[in-house]
């Protein structure tokens, strides 16, 4: 008995939820963390953050375009998010002419607001556990594929009965690993319009150079509008639309934050891997983020390169530069967490324990028993096939013009097919015809054919020789390994590479331009990385991630089931979640401390007019100098940002940050370096998220731009 007490208890050290850790679902709150989120000092009853009956705090949090999240902070419709994530849209509408990345935009009127097509935003209506629909149609002796089709059939007839006679969406998610579904039942707005952002000299104040830094000092905000029909429907965009009107906008608190105090963060977390073996950590750290970076570091030193020297390749390359490196940054910042962490050796510490927890219980011991070893068997021979993937991923298809010349696949197949039918050849042409538009707006021919010699190189190198494409192979042999001149060639005799070519070759389409594709190197080397994958890697990786499936299935299961009556999070899978912790700074090494918040002089202390990273506004300047803060400062200074300790990760960017009684303190936008490992393993005293303090946002509104016309929407509690 005494040995079961000590390994149960080193279990619980070991995988229970910290107070902090955890990304909750907001509808069980009230099962699962009511008692603990009071006691942290939330003083508003847990009913008023998700009630699926009435008008509640989840009604002004919406999913913002397809990876970030937002709040409605009026009652017209106005959308608060991150810069970063309304970045890509900010450029699209930027020119030579119009630099609103260089220098903001804003709306003084609604009339001024742009339109974004594509982009949208969405509510959720409300959330449900329906495993007791799934699950008992489902078992263990089921071939993985075979399940997953049930899983499939069953998810879309809960979908369809679920939205019946609406408007609505519906989505049925599993969580832990399969051993439960949730129903998500949403609203989708497609007409959205920018409305204010501030230049990147403040909203990304501090550049690369800063990202997943503290101290931090970015005003890395955005504002957009959503839009209804008479109704206050969904609609598509329409001049006769109208502001949409929200359940529920945030009322904002001018009252700050101090060190201790409670913060919430509502949103929707990208992807978690807590509960992953040490075998998979292992892949992660030493074989897949190493990987990543390696081929980062030469994409990010091409583009810089060419947007240096010309300023429309740096509005057309600003918004993918950015993508690539925040990922590349947060890689490195994982690897150095994890081995702060010994996260390996504790993962192997805590399978051990449940191998020896298993071996109490016969029938457990059946069940569980031999998990860790097939684990181990698994990803005995996976490393090369993880290297080929990450190459195919990050290097083959990091070459735009091998993308591009892709997505002609389907016109030569109709074209060259025994019988051609041409309505679907001309309904193609027309579409690819149409997509050259924008593609061909942001895209820059000389930095491609750089970006494809330096990757084509990195891919000879890295990737075994029995998984290359014989383009490749022949390349090599014929250059002698000289991938510039290969090149060069390339882009010297492809139709890809400009819209004139494309236009022409598209225009009055036939069967003899379809063989000219096919002859053309891009889409000839394109099609080889592509099949070569496909072939020899694909189906491997499919093999192997099935075979993982039903052990991770099992292995959830039995962590669960170990530590029964306990307190456990779901990984994040882009479905709304409650986070919750503290104000607090924190100790990223020896001997140094961080506070918890920094203010406008941080600013002042980094300008730097010879570094783009750091220039600072004259504007701001002077505001500064003035100390002309409004009612937004206090004790002199004017507070950016401040951290604490809430659990969040990718997709969280633009998520309301609240205080103890549900008002809106802050935007979340980062997490600090030294915490970048939390998507794979918690850490309370390095893991925090950053915040923009939501006194900054007003000042840079009201005071910065004079946007007094927004300040007014707003319900703001002094």
């Amino acid at each position: 008995m005494k040995k079961l007490i000590i390994i149960y208890f080193s279990l619980l050290v070991t995988i229970t939820a910290k107070a902090d850790e955890g990304m909750w679902l907001p509808f069980l709150l009230k099962q699962l963390n009511s008692e603990e989120m009071y006691i942290r000092g939330l003083k508003i009853p847990v009913e008023e953050i998700y009630n699926a009956n009435k008008n509640c705090l989840k009604d002004a949090v919406a999913l913002f375009g397809g990876g970030c999240t937002g709040e409605m902070i009026s009652y017209e419709g106005l959308l608060l998010t991150n810069h970063h994530c309304g970045y890509s849209n900010i450029q699209s509408h930027s020119s030579i002419e119009k630099n609103y990345l260089r220098d903001g935009f804003w709306a003084f009127k609604k009339t001024d607001e742009i339109p974004c097509p594509g982009l949208t935003v969405s509510f959720i209506i409300r959330m449900e556990n329906v495993s007791q629909q799934i699950i008992p149609f489902l078992n263990d002796s089921m071939p993985e594929a075979e399940r997953n089709n049930k899983v499939r059939e069953l998810a879309g007839s809960i979908e369809k009965s679920a939205i019946e006679g609406t408007h609505y969406n519906a989505q049925v998610k599993a969580i832990f690993e399969g051993n439960e579904y949730i129903l998500i039942v949403s609203e989708t707005f497609k007409d959205i319009r920018m409305v204010g952002a501030p230049p990147s000299s403040i909203g990304n104040f501090g550049g690369e150079t800063d990202n997943w830094m503290w101290p931090r000092q970015t005003g890395d905000f955005s504002l957009f509008r959503v839009y209804a029909d008479k109704d206050n429907k969904p609609a598509a965009y329409n001049i006769e639309n109208v502001p949409f009107r929200p359940r529920y906008a945030f009322s904002i608190s001018l009252n700050g934050v101090k060190e201790g105090d409670f913060t919430m963060v509502y949103g929707f977390p990208g992807t978690t891997q807590e509960y992953l073996s040490s075998y998979a950590v292992d892949a992660t750290m030493n074989v897949s983020d190493p990987n990543r970076i390696a081929i980062r570091d030469k994409k990010i030193a091409v583009m810089h390169q060419y947007m240096q020297e010309d300023e429309k390749v740096f509005i057309q390359y600003a918004a993918k530069l950015r993508r690539m490196a925040n990922a590349y940054k947060k890689w490195k910042g994982e690897i150095k967490g994890l081995k702060q962490l010994d996260a390996i050796q504790r993962k192997r510490t805590f399978e051990n324990d449940f191998t020896k927890w298993c071996s109490l219980n016969i029938q457990k011991n059946k069940k569980y028993n031999n998990l860790i070893n097939q684990f181990s068997d698994i990803y005995k021979d996976y490393t090369k096939f993880i290297t080929a993937a990450d190459y195919h991923a990050e290097a083959a298809l990091g070459i735009e013009l091998v993308n591009y010349a892709l997505a002609f696949n389907k016109l030569v197949e109709y074209s060259l097919a025994e019988k051609p039918d041409q309505k679907k050849i001309d309904t193609e042409a027309e579409r690819l015809l149409k997509a050259s538009e924008s593609y061909f707006k942001n895209y820059h021919a000389p930095l491609d054919e750089k970006m494809m010699a330096e990757l084509c190189a990195e891919y000879f190198q890295h990737v075994d020789a029995g998984l290359m494409p014989p383009a490749l192979l022949n390349a090599n042999s014929k250059y002698k390994g000289d991938f510039a001149k290969y090149a060069s060639m390339v882009f010297d005799k492809s139709f890809f590479v400009s819209q004139e070519k494309v236009k022409k070759l598209l225009d009055h389409f036939t069967t003899k331009k379809a063989k000219q594709i096919s002859k053309d190197p891009a889409y000839i080397l394109a099609n080889d990385f592509m099949d070569t994958y496909n072939v020899k890697v694909g189906t491997i990786v499919i093999d192997k991630r099935m075979q993982l499936a039903p052990l991770n299935r099992i292995y959830m299961a039995g962590i669960r089931e170990m530590q029964e009556g306990r307190k456990i999070y779901p990984d994040a899978n882009s479905t709304l979640r409650v986070a919750f912790g503290t104000v607090q700074g924190y100790n990223p090494k020896d001997g140094a401390h961080y506070d918890y918040m920094t203010t406008i002089e941080g600013i002042m202390e980094k300008m730097d007019s010879t570094d783009e990273d750091f220039v600072v506004p004259k504007r701001l300047v002077d505001l500064y100098n003035k100390k002309d803060y409004g009612r937004y400062g206090v004790s002199g200074t004017m507070p950016v940002a401040f951290i604490a300790s809430n659990h969040t990760t990718g997709g969280n960017s633009g998520s309301p940050v609240l205080n103890d009684k549900g008002l809106l303190i802050g935007t979340n936008f980062d997490r600090v370096w030294e915490g970048t490992m939390s998507d794979i393993m918690f850490d309370r005293d390095r893991c925090r998220n950053i915040t923009v303090d939501i006194r900054y946002t007003l000042f840079i509104i009201d005071k910065f731009a004079g946007a007094g016309n927004l300040i007014k929407e707003m319900d703001i509690i002094n």
